[in-house]
């Protein structure tokens, strides 16, 4: 979403923002570019000066804010506010663990990495080997954290942990009530070529498979 703050910027405050950002790379080795790049400014700053709680779910609430930009003009964002959640990435004899299932608000089939919404007050790594036991009856002698991430930063505050499965046994699935699910096991590499062709679309399941495999854990 573009703010009324960057209106009226022409193309050399643009050239000059990067040559900006050029010299501070220069500078800065590796990580601390990246820190820096982070750190506050006060020109993109916004401060909220009025919150209207619209409505409230189960799962997730939606917020009217309005928001003052730095230039002091006004404007209004709308967000969701989301508890977030955790999955797993469970590997076993080279084989990927998904939870295939039919998503309704997609209207089609999905293959996933077992994950769930986090409870209230409820650690992420609880969850995941929570939600990994209920869909798939498998359980972690031990949860390696592999990436963490914002889905839409542009209107909602739900964050993502992915975990890595360690020391694996089979017990029998707990699916929640009302919850339909089946299991599939996809070699590694097709998996990988699954995601390339775009047979995997689901967001937490790509962050994870494509991370672990950076990483060299698969």
């Amino acid at each position: 979403m573009t703010g009324k703050g960057t209106e009226g910027r022409g193309e050399k405050d643009v050239e000059k923002d990067a040559e900006k950002s050029r010299r501070a790379g220069e500078k800065d080795d590796g990580l601390e570019a990246v820190r820096r790049a982070l750190e506050p400014e006060p020109r993109l700053m916004e401060g909220v000066v009025r919150t209207d709680r619209e409505w409230e779910g189960k799962i997730f609430s939606v917020e009217h804010l309005l928001v003052e930009l730095s230039d002091g003009s006004r404007d209004w964002r709308e967000i969701v506010r989301h508890h977030g959640g955790a999955g797993v990435v469970a590997v076993v004899d080279g084989r990927v663990c998904l939870v295939r299932q039919y998503r309704v608000a997609l209207g089609q089939m999905t293959l996933e990495i077992p994950a769930g919404k986090v409870d209230p007050g409820e650690p992420r790594d609880v969850c995941a080997a929570r939600e990994l036991t209920e869909e798939t009856g498998l359980v972690a002698e031990r949860l390696e954290l592999l990436t963490e991430s914002y889905g839409a930063p542009g209107f909602t505050n739900e964050h993502t942990s992915v975990y890595f499965a360690r020391g694996l046994t089979q017990e029998a699935s707990r699916p929640d009530e009302g919850e339909f699910v089946g299991v599939v096991w996809v070699d590694v590499d097709d998996t990988v070529e699954a995601i390339r062709q775009g047979l995997i679309q689901d967001a937490k399941t790509v962050e994870g498979i494509l991370a672990a495999k950076a990483y060299g854990m698969l």
